[in-house]
């Protein structure tokens, strides 16, 4: 039986390019499928060309429907791969499985996820427009709260550069079909398997496959997708964040920094939080900006980062078809080796402690049935100064900082989800005012949670169309 193929997509149309790649094993380095590579003037070519056509006249009420039968399709359908290939939901697991390192349970999760964002479009699409009307993108114009309103299309095609760390990541593109904006996709290279699949979806459920695009390719033709969509999405460290600070045409998804607080009034019951901080820690193996990486509290801070650690010790690596398993193995080990290294030297620097240390059973680092992985780590650190006080790695870990509450928001840095334990009134206050925070739970709730009527990670709506002013005799 022939590997498993991912075409190149132009436009919805196979192209059978001369180049293809090789898609590896993490545990075993054997070729478990090949993936078709564009180059970049393929896509500039294929970018000159307007796009949006083949969504505009679609009623919204038809594209809702299309996407709730593309949910029901990823989930539950054979869908076609290259040459002739099927993919079935058991096969999509275990090759994403072989080649990102991802639990099955994990995967099984995004998936649901996943299949949220497709179900509850209605929901999400209240949320990013504040519940204008939708047929106001059907007509360009209409009326919310008795207003005259009118949009347009910031851009012909929103072109996103994907990481391979979680499917969903994949979450954050699939509304713009529902708003009418064809998709550009560059995959990451170990995790090509969800883009495709969601493409597959939608296609069976009716979309128009002109409004799909779909290139594996090198950093140049990463380069070519963001420079030829007017809107583009690109997944990166704090070097990506700041190369396109400022470009309005770029929504940036770099580092979360995302943070637990905990308010004067509630420290003394911190012990009844250390399930929610321990779960916002650790979900999807650590590996999304929205998992908590530092706790900030005014006082014990030693006790929670202990009892933190306790907790979170007992999470070893298991192998990716455990229903039990929380941690993921690396795709590239190199990567788990230098993590652990920062990890090891931050700690030379005198004012922290790894918490952990004396709860686990052997190293941070560790290999198992062929992958490499790296063992929760909670580090307690003296103040914010600390080097490893605000770091985020692709493996569950945070640090412990004891700050004043009268200090907290001025020390935490941009965080793009806070968990604000308090119920002091002029403590909230604060926490609405404070410009740093992009998603504020209050209460108990995991950074991992998500209300789909609010947006994520900027508004995506706002992203692709502006408003203009309308006056009609």
């Amino acid at each position: 039986m022939s590997l498993p193929y991912l075409p190149t997509l132009r436009r919805g149309q196979v192209y059978e390019s001369l180049e293809r790649t090789e898609l590896k094993s993490v545990k075993s380095g054997e070729i478990v499928a090949h993936v078709g590579q564009v180059n970049a003037g393929v896509i500039r070519r294929d970018l000159r060309k307007p796009s949006r056509e083949c969504l505009r006249d679609i009623p919204m009420e038809r594209l809702l429907e299309i996407s709730a039968e593309a949910g029901k399709h990823f989930m539950e359908s054979a869908l076609p791969l290259g040459d002739g290939q099927v993919q079935t939901p058991d096969d999509y697991i275990a090759q994403l499985a072989a080649t990102s390192g991802l639990p099955h349970v994990m995967i099984r999760r995004n998936m649901a996820k996943i299949n949220q964002v497709f179900t509850q479009m209605p929901t999400i699409l209240k949320g990013l427009t504040r519940g204008m009307p939708l047929d106001v993108l059907d007509n360009g114009y209409g009326e919310q709260n008795g207003v005259p309103v009118s949009y347009y299309a910031t851009t012909e095609a929103l072109g996103v550069v994907l990481p391979s760390n979680s499917p969903g990541v994949n979450s954050l593109w699939i509304p713009c079909i529902a708003l009418k904006i064809p998709i550009v996709l560059k995959p990451g290279r170990e995790e090509p398997w969800t883009p495709f699949r969601i493409i597959q979806a939608f296609l069976a459920a009716g979309a128009p496959p002109e409004a799909f695009s779909f290139y594996p390719t090198d950093h140049e033709g990463s380069a070519a997708v963001m420079e030829h969509c007017k809107r583009a999405i690109i997944f990166g460290d704090q070097a990506t964040v700041e190369r396109y600070a400022g470009n309005p045409g770029v929504s940036v998804h770099g580092p979360g920094w995302s943070k637990v607080l905990i308010g004067n009034d509630c420290i003394e019951h911190w012990p009844e939080f250390i399930d929610v901080i321990a779960s916002s820690i650790a979900d999807n193996g650590g590996r999304s900006c929205i998992n908590a990486s530092a706790v900030v509290v005014p006082k014990y801070g030693a006790e929670i980062a202990d009892a933190l650690a306790k907790k979170l010790a007992t999470i070893e690596p298991r192998p990716a078809s455990d229903p039990d398993a929380v941690l993921s193995g690396f795709a590239n080990p190199k990567m788990a080796e230098w993590m652990d290294g920062a990890v090891t030297d931050g700690l030379k620097t005198s004012g922290a402690e790894d918490m952990t240390a004396k709860h686990r059973t052997g190293e941070r680092l560790v290999e198992l049935d062929g992958s490499t992985y790296l063992r929760p780590t909670i580090i307690h650190c003296n103040s914010f100064s600390h080097p490893l006080s605000n770091k985020e790695y692709l493996f569950p870990y945070a640090s412990v900082v004891e700050v004043p509450q009268s200090e907290m928001l001025a020390q935490i840095g941009p965080s793009l989800v806070v968990m604000a334990i308090t119920e002091d009134e002029a403590f909230i206050d604060q926490l609405f005012d404070c410009p740093l925070i992009d998603r504020l739970n209050l209460g108990p709730i995991s950074t991992m949670h998500t209300s789909w009527d609010q947006p994520h990670e900027g508004n995506l709506f706002e992203f692709l169309y502006k408003r203009r002013s309308l006056q009609r005799a």
